[in-house]
């Protein structure tokens, strides 16, 4: 369309000359004493106009003579700039190629060009870019030939250049610089200097998935499991992880931080750190029950504590593990004293209304059967205590179901029958 637009319009201005030309006498009469020269109105506008393309060429031609000499310099000045860029580039394919040596020699070759340019009165405008990621590779390649002197006199030298911070850019390199030395303290197993790199990031930078990963591994190291517990959080809602896998994570660092509370006021407050989520996963309240009554503490605290965990193994029978009910069988015996408070009450009602709904459960039949016994309900227990005897599968609760079952028997004078029952104790 453009095409046949500007042919009309050739046609156009073709006519209009065709027409002015044709039909012009028009005449241009020039006195020059003691001549007369009269001269056609067209031949004169020809005239004019090779006047002005001539010149026009003349001008251009002079223009580009006096402008070859700085043509030259701005060629021999791209390339230098083209040389230094390239030494850049060979720096950093030889990095990911593993050939160190290069790699360092490419990038001072790098830092020599551009200090030339510099010299030479050509600023690049991306020089400061161009220092320190040339820096940061020598840094790298040093790290890499365990050149520690080497690393950190280049790792000061791009932190120094991008120190001003003028740009996007520059702050991006900046912050990658600090990543990379957080990462080499941690290759060397200075745990505090990794962290102390990663505290001198930006506040959104410290919240990155590559700058988590990092603290993560350091925290553990460093055995800090409040701040790695906070830092798999965080990646976990950023889903660096799968969701198994973070889940993993997160239950392995919170039994660290419960094995590891020396006292109730520790281990409570570890449990008060936790979100709902965590304290109802079935590993970490059977854990921090455990824990628990271990360090003397009352039987009710960690009745409360695993609530939520006796609701969901009743509501979703397949949600534990047989081994995960065991343990909370064995936690439950353990905080099921002789006592008559409303939440002693409470709980035998709960253990009597499960057992009543799945009468055939052998770990029910041996809670309830223990619950039973510790309120002197002699006959009740006896009953569910021998047929949990021989429907449990854990050896240990087997083993303890016989031996409440020979007490019995020996507190009804059955001597007899508690020999049989110890025997099958022993052997469980």
């Amino acid at each position: 369309m453009r095409a046949a637009l500007w042919l009309l319009a050739l046609f156009g201005v073709a006519v209009a000359l065709a027409l002015f030309a044709g039909n012009n006498q028009s005449t241009i009469t020039l006195f020059w004493p003691p001549y007369r020269i009269d001269l056609s109105l067209n031949l004169v506008v020809l005239l004019l106009m090779a006047t002005f393309v001539a010149l026009h060429v003349a001008l251009r031609a002079l223009a580009a003579l006096f402008e070859m000499p700085r043509q030259a310099r701005r060629w021999r000045a791209q390339q230098r700039e083209r040389a230094t860029h390239t030494a850049l580039l060979d720096a950093l394919g030889h990095l990911l190629a593993g050939r160190f040596i290069r790699a360092r020699k490419a990038a001072l070759a790098a830092l020599a060009r551009e200090k030339a340019l510099k010299t030479g009165g050509q600023r690049l405008a991306h020089a400061v870019q161009l220092r320190a990621l040339a820096h940061l590779v020598a840094a790298e390649s040093a790290q890499a030939l365990q050149d520690k002197a080497s690393r950190d006199e280049h790792l000061q030298q791009a932190l120094t250049h991008t120190a001003s911070r003028s740009t996007p850019a520059v702050q991006e390199i900046r912050e990658g610089t600090q990543l990379r030395a957080a990462r080499w303290a941690l290759d060397e197993r200075d745990m505090q200097a990794s962290l102390d790199w990663l505290d001198a990031l930006p506040q959104g930078a410290q919240r990155r998935t590559v700058a988590l990963r990092i603290k993560l591994k350091a925290a553990r190291l460093a055995r800090q499991t409040p701040v790695a517990l906070e830092t798999a959080r965080l990646l976990a809602k950023h889903r660096a992880f799968s969701q198994a896998a973070a889940q993993s994570l997160v239950r392995g660092l919170i039994g660290e931080m419960i094995q590891g509370a020396h006292d109730l006021a520790q281990l409570q407050g570890v449990w008060n750190r936790l979100d709902s989520a965590e304290r109802q996963m079935p590993e970490i309240a059977i854990l921090a029950a455990q824990r628990l009554m271990s360090l003397g503490a009352e039987g009710a605290m960690a009745r409360n504590w695993l609530l939520p965990v006796w609701e969901l193994a009743l509501a979703r029978p397949d949600a534990l593990t047989e081994i995960q009910r065991v343990k909370l069988v064995r936690v439950l015996e353990v905080g099921l004293v002789s006592g008559d408070t409303v939440a002693d009450r409470d709980w035998l009602a709960r253990i009597e209304t499960a057992q009543q709904r799945d009468a055939r459960d052998p770990n029910l039949q041996y809670l309830a059967g223990k619950a039973c016994m510790n309120r002197q309900l002699w006959g009740k227990a006896q009953q569910l205590l021998a047929q949990a005897a021989t429907g449990l599968k854990d050896s240990g609760l087997q083993a303890s179901a016989w031996r409440a079952l020979a007490e019995l028997a020996e507190q009804r004078g059955d001597p007899e029958v508690a020999a049989q029952a110890w025997k099958k104790a022993a052997q469980g």
